[in-house]
């Protein structure tokens, strides 16, 4: 486990039951999103380590980067992250939060990566079986990997299935050996 993963836990908590109790889950997912990319400019990720920042100048330059339409409660917890020189572990607080959010709204992302795109009855097939694996809705995103033989890779959350070509020979292979 990343020690970052491990600093950005409770701030990505905190935010989610913030969110939570504000009925704000999508809101903060988006705020957080935004931020996240605000942090990881490199002149701005080089701005944020400097001394001569304070905390409400960095919130004010993510708020700008909103348009000026952050809520109060979204600014309060920018401005905690901030005061304990934590702005920089916004992308993976974001991270979190999504996968926090995805388990709250009962949903997974799932990453398939297939030889060729998977038509509609491949992916509905595949959603649907894999729903009933979970027992979760799931948002499938495909991608294409000249690499992968035959068959495919699903990412499901932290579980990895190989049901391509090159797994399957590869298993077969330690199972010989």
């Amino acid at each position: 486990m990343s020690s970052l993963t491990t600093l950005a836990r409770p701030y990505a908590k905190a935010a989610f039951d913030l969110a939570n109790s504000a009925d704000a889950l999508p809101s903060w997912g988006d705020a957080l999103a935004l931020a996240s990319g605000v942090v990881q400019n490199d002149a701005i990720a080089a701005w944020l380590e400097s001394p001569e920042r304070n905390t409400e100048q960095a919130v004010g330059l993510v708020r700008d980067a909103a348009g000026g339409e952050l809520e109060a409660a979204f600014e309060r917890f920018l401005a905690v992250m901030a005061e304990h020189d934590r702005l920089a572990l916004v992308p993976e607080v974001a991270a979190l939060y999504g996968d926090l959010r995805e388990a709250a709204e009962n949903r997974l992302s799932v990453r398939v990566v297939s030889a060729v795109a998977l038509d509609d009855e491949q992916t509905s097939r595949m959603s649907d079986a894999l729903a009933k694996r979970f027992e979760r809705t799931i948002e499938l995103h495909n991608e294409v990997d000249a690499s992968v033989l035959g068959g495919a890779v699903i990412y499901a959350g932290d579980e990895v299935i190989d049901g391509s070509l090159r797994g399957r020979l590869e298993k077969l292979e330690s199972s010989l050996v």
